[in-house]
């Protein structure tokens, strides 16, 4: 059966020191982190709070909407912002994220191109508060934030949006990292499971992605 090449056993991942979502989940996460410390990591917004309180640099915060009364605020809010992003608080797997690439003649566009008005603005913020995005189902808040302006040198491997590098720090020290790409699927997101790819290898300014599963 020729489509078994394609197909590996889970003791030669080990031995390449592969690990699977719920080992790492176990082994490492739940392990080495203190459960109490976990709602500043799994809200977006108490993560950016302390973020600034201890200077590490993250895109500028131009608001959030905690109600459904403040939706209608929206639009001063955005005033005199080119570009920005609103995500959901508890969102995870990129799931509630809006990318608007720049503002023209009230339209507000994404990185595709496709524009937005602002009753679809407001309706996507209201989506966000009743928690159709949030882990759980649970309310939520808007949290609208400027977008970020890549370096050059990484034009030649993004797709209609932001590309980043994500690092993943184990017990202080900096252990593996990848660049994660927006692909059309992606909607301008560098998210992996909202289509995006992760895992490059450069070489002659050429590289592989691939998707990490």
């Amino acid at each position: 059966m020729s489509w078994l090449k394609n197909w590996t056993w889970p003791t030669r991942l080990r031995d390449k020191g592969i690990i699977g979502m719920n080992r790492r989940n176990i082994r490492y996460i739940g392990r080495y982190n203190k459960r109490r410390l976990y709602p500043l990591v799994d809200d977006k917004l108490k993560t950016k709070l302390l973020a600034q309180q201890y200077g590490i640099t993250s895109p500028e915060l131009i608001g959030t909407v905690t109600t459904q009364f403040g939706v209608k605020h929206i639009g001063a809010m955005l005033t005199g912002h080119a570009g920005f992003v609103i995500k959901p608080a508890k969102g995870s797997g990129g799931k509630g994220i809006l990318v608007i690439e720049k503002v023209e003649d009230n339209a507000f566009i994404k990185p595709s191109g496709a524009k937005l008005t602002l009753p679809d603005i407001e309706r996507h913020v209201s989506n966000i508060l009743s928690g159709l995005y949030s882990l759980g189902g649970s309310p939520d808040v808007a949290v609208i934030e400027t977008l970020i302006n890549f370096d050059e040198s990484l034009m030649d491997y993004t797709y209609e949006g932001v590309p980043d590098i994500r690092v993943i720090v184990f017990k202080g020290y900096p252990v593996m990292a990848m660049m994660r790409l927006s692909t059309a699927a992606s909607d301008g997101k560098a998210n992996l499971h909202q289509g995006a790819v992760g895992g490059l290898k450069h070489c002659d300014r050429c590289c592989a992605a691939r998707r990490s599963v």
